[in-house]
C-alpha cells in the first residue's frame, strides 16, 4: 500500500510591499506538516531585499519546493499535480490583473490559472489602495471566477501586540480557507471577546 502524500499548497509572492506575508506563510505550512510550492516573482525579489535582510536563496530554503518562476513546465502548472490550491501573498494589482484576463505570461500566474480551472481555492492576499474603478472591476471578475479576495487587513479585535502578531493574524485566517489552522491566530469567542455563552443574542 503506498504511504499518503502530504498536503500540498501553492505559494506565490509577487512584488507587492509585505513580502513577510509571504515568509510567515511559507513558516506556516513547516509548522503545519503541509508542502510548500513556491515561486516568487522577479518584482518580488526586488521588493525581498528592499523589506528584508534575506537573499533570494533564503526565502527559498522556507519551501520544501521552488521553482523558477518562468518555468511554465513545473509541476504546478499542470491541473494532475494535486494541492490544496494556492494562495498569492502579497498579490500585486498586476499579478491579480493577468491572473484575471487567462493569459498568463509566467508560472506564477500560470499557476493561479490551473488551481482556478481545477476548482481549487485560489487565495489573492491583494495589497493596493487606494482602488479605482478599474481595479475594482478587475476583483468582482476574479471573485466571479472563484477566487477569494483577501485583504491582509489588521484585526484589531485580537489586541495586536506588534507588527507580527498583525501579520500573522492577517495569514492565519487566509489559511483558514484550505481548512488549515495555524496556532498564532486569535479567534473570536474562543481567544479573544465574549468567551461562552452568556449574555443575551
Amino acid at each position: 500500500m503506498s504511504k499518503p502524500e502530504r498536503a500540498r499548497l501553492v505559494v506565490g509572492v509577487s512584488g507587492a510591499s509585505g513580502v513577510a506575508y509571504g515568509l510567515r506563510v511559507l513558516d506556516a505550512c513547516r509548522e503545519l506538516g503541509v508542502e510548500s510550492h513556491l515561486i516568487f516573482s522577479k518584482a518580488a525579489a526586488l521588493t525581498l531585499s528592499q523589506e528584508t535582510r534575506l537573499s533570494l536563496a533564503d526565502a527559498q530554503a522556507k519551501a520544501d519546493v521552488a521553482y523558477r518562476v518562468g518555468d511554465i513546465g513545473a509541476a504546478v502548472a499542470s491541473g494532475s499535480f494535486p494541492t490544496l490550491g494556492m494562495i498569492v501573498a502579497p498579490c500585486s494589482v498586476r499579478t491579480m490583473s493577468e491572473i484575471a484576463t487567462g493569459v498568463t505570461a509566467s508560472l506564477l500566474t500560470r499557476a493561479a490559472d490551473v488551481t482556478l480551472k481545477e476548482r481549487r481555492p485560489l487565495v489573492l492576499m491583494v495589497r493596493e489602495t487606494p482602488l479605482h474603478l478599474g481595479h475594482l472591476r478587475t476583483l468582482v471578475r476574479l471573485a466571479e471566477m472563484g477566487a477569494v479576495i483577501a485583504p491582509p487587513l489588521p484585526a484589531f479585535y485580537a489586541s495586536p501586540a506588534s507588527l507580527e502578531d498583525m501579520i500573522d493574524q492577517s495569514v492565519g485566517r487566509a489559511l483558514d480557507l484550505f481548512g488549515l489552522s495555524w496556532r498564532p491566530v486569535k479567534r473570536w469567542g474562543q481567544d479573544v471577546g465574549p468567551l461562552g455563552d452568556g449574555g443575551e443574542a
